[in-house]
């Protein structure tokens, strides 16, 4: 665009200066722009791919996720972050754990898909019912550069973020 309006008429006019007037001046502005034009287009072209997001296909999901306690650090987040974390196996079978300090662990099996509308696989999660409250709406998957997130918005504890990495029991 920038190339369409600006570019080709500045040139135009410079080349038609240059011509009538042979002033070196107006072709070394030429040169100047076209060169500066060039560059910018190869700093971004080099640039892009530091700061675009990551593109997910559904081999991204799989491993085991946990609590994110970085969030909303405190008491809450260690509590959450040792009552629940899931596993997504690579057979597409997700196995999400409930493991309060004073009751049973619970188990949930069940497993997921993807669909990727928009470029970028979004997770669906099939439970059968009934199951635990934080798996009754499929996540919201939040991507950075190199690494993503995932967002379950409980009815009871609003909302929870997962992360990859491995479950290890910490003291409250």
């Amino acid at each position: 665009m920038l190339v369409g309006l600006f570019l080709i008429p500045l040139t135009l006019l410079l080349l038609v200066i240059w011509a009538l007037t042979r002033k070196a001046f107006f072709g070394k502005a030429l040169g100047v722009i076209w060169l500066s034009a060039l560059a910018l287009g190869v700093c971004s072209t080099i640039a892009r791919p530091l700061s675009e997001k990551k593109v997910l296909t559904q081999e991204d999901y799989y491993g085991e996720y946990v609590i994110d306690r970085s969030y909303f650090p405190g008491k809450q987040a260690n509590w959450q972050y040792s009552n629940f974390h899931f596993i997504i196996n690579l057979d597409n079978s997700i196995r999400f754990y409930s493991t309060p300090k004073d009751g049973p662990a619970t188990v949930y099996e069940g497993h997921i898909s993807t669909s990727d509308p928009y470029g970028s696989a979004r997770l669906i999660i099939h439970m059968p019912a009934p199951t635990h409250h934080v798996l009754t709406t499929d996540p919201t998957v939040y991507r950075g550069i190199r690494s993503f997130f995932l967002v379950f918005n409980s009815p009871k504890f609003g909302n929870m973020y997962f992360k990859k990495g491995t479950w290890e029991s910490i003291d409250n």
